[in-house]
């Protein structure tokens, strides 16, 4: 065990003080609240450039109803002919024209939009929404329909959700919250488990290589150098993860005053009749918080982490025991790489549906199970014995890949000169 232990402190002292993890955890949360900034930056700061459509409205209603929706967007060229306006297009005075006639309110007529395909997206969802709105209120002009049965027709349903607890108390659903926590902390475990396993994958090669591993190896047993190696990295690895976890919890109180700066910027540059439809009633930007997440997520976080850390971590230290260089380390990468990249995609289906059957199989499948299962536990309730399955299973699955990764280790550290092949593998395992 002191053998361990000195294996361990070796391996986290002399990271820790690297230049490349300290840049690594400063710069890291720096760069995601940065690209986050220029996300929020770019959609609330960006303007749509204005277009112009033409319309030849052949029916004298409903250009009269379009322009009161935008005025700048809609422009009558009901007294110019269609060729024309199409010259108009193509000297980019304008970006588009629509001929309405009586077909489209009577006959349900397929309205044409022209343009020279410069508007995007965008522009195309909101004519059609605008010309849907229009026609429709005119059909109920024709059919003399009251303004009373108009503001029904045309009212939405006011919708919103509640979670009730099972000790009987209905809180807020913060679902969608709960969901971009969940693929956050799946991300994270996958990216951790990828970037540390490949760095005990180097530094057992890189070992290798200086011959540091044979002097190592004449006071440490293969074991204990391997299970130290493994800790120490994971305390590193731990280490960092705490620091950004604090960094997001100083984040995440200051969110809230921040976004509902945003919020009030916006609000007060709208028209009054958009605020009210924007925003819903009693809407205070200045009250928005965000939601309280359970500790126990960051627990369980912790739990699948180091469990996920410990089987993947295991496995590429096998690797870089069996291979002469990091350049021979494909041909076994990707086997291993497979699982956490199949449990990387249930993730986003998980999103979606984390009851269904195929996210409940990805998390009770050892390989899987950091990624899947922590993504369930932030969006649902899941049954305790399904995470207590899920805990022995990775439990028993490292155990596996140790005693696996510890009979090629004890042999490959000593190997040189050659990458071994897989009969050599199978040697070494049943030695």
């Amino acid at each position: 065990m002191k053998q361990i232990f000195l294996v361990l402190k070796r391996e986290y002292m002399t990271r820790i003080r690297s230049k490349a993890f300290i840049l690594a955890t400063i710069l890291i949360p720096l760069g995601m609240v940065a690209f986050v900034g220029i996300v929020v930056g770019i959609s609330v700061f960006d303007s749509e450039t204005q277009r112009t459509i033409g319309i030849m409205d052949q029916t004298e209603v409903l250009y009269p109803r379009l322009e009161k929706i935008a005025p700048q967007r809609y422009k009558d060229f009901s007294d110019l002919s269609e060729d024309s306006v199409r010259s108009m297009i193509q000297s980019e005075d304008i970006d588009g024209y629509l001929v309405l006639q009586e077909e489209h309110i009577d006959n349900d007529k397929s309205l044409e939009f022209i343009s020279s395909g410069s508007g995007g997206l965008s522009l195309q969802s909101n004519i059609r929404s605008d010309l849907r709105e229009v026609i429709r209120n005119e059909r109920l002009n024709r059919a003399e329909v009251s303004e009373n049965i108009k503001d029904i027709y045309a009212s939405d349903v006011a919708f919103e959700t509640r979670k009730l607890t099972k000790a009987g108390k209905e809180t807020d659903d913060d679902t969608g919250f709960l969901t971009i926590l969940g693929i956050a902390m799946g991300v994270i475990i996958f990216g951790a488990i990828s970037g540390y396993g490949g760095l005990i994958t180097r530094s057992v090669i890189e070992e290798k290589t200086n011959r540091i591993i044979e002097v190592i190896a004449s006071s440490v047993k293969p074991i204990e150098l391997l299970c130290g190696k493994l800790a120490g990295i994971g305390s590193l690895a731990l280490t960092q993860m705490t620091i950004w976890i604090i960094f997001l919890f100083g984040l995440g109180a200051a969110a809230g005053p921040i976004a509902s700066m945003f919020l009030s910027t916006q609000m007060e540059q709208m028209p009054e009749a958009a605020q009210a439809t924007q925003a819903p009633q009693g809407f205070d930007p200045s009250t928005l918080t965000l939601p309280t997440i359970e500790t126990s997520i960051f627990v369980y976080f912790v739990i699948f982490f180091v469990l996920g850390y410990l089987i993947y971590s295991s496995l590429f230290a096998a690797i870089g025991s069996a291979v002469d260089s990091e350049a021979d380390t494909q041909q076994y990468m990707f086997p291993i790489m497979i699982p956490i990249m199949i449990a990387y995609f249930i993730m986003f289906r998980t999103m979606e549906n984390p009851d269904g059957m195929l996210s409940v199989v990805g998390s009770l499948i050892p390989f899987c199970t950091p990624i899947v299962m922590i993504t369930r536990i932030a969006i649902t309730d899941v049954p305790f014995w399904q995470i207590g399955l899920s805990i022995l299973l990775m439990v028993g699955t490292f155990a596996g890949t140790m005693w696996l990764s510890a009979k090629i280790y004890s042999v490959g550290i000593l190997s040189y000169g050659k990458t071994a092949n897989l009969k050599e593998l199978l040697k070494w395992i049943r030695e």
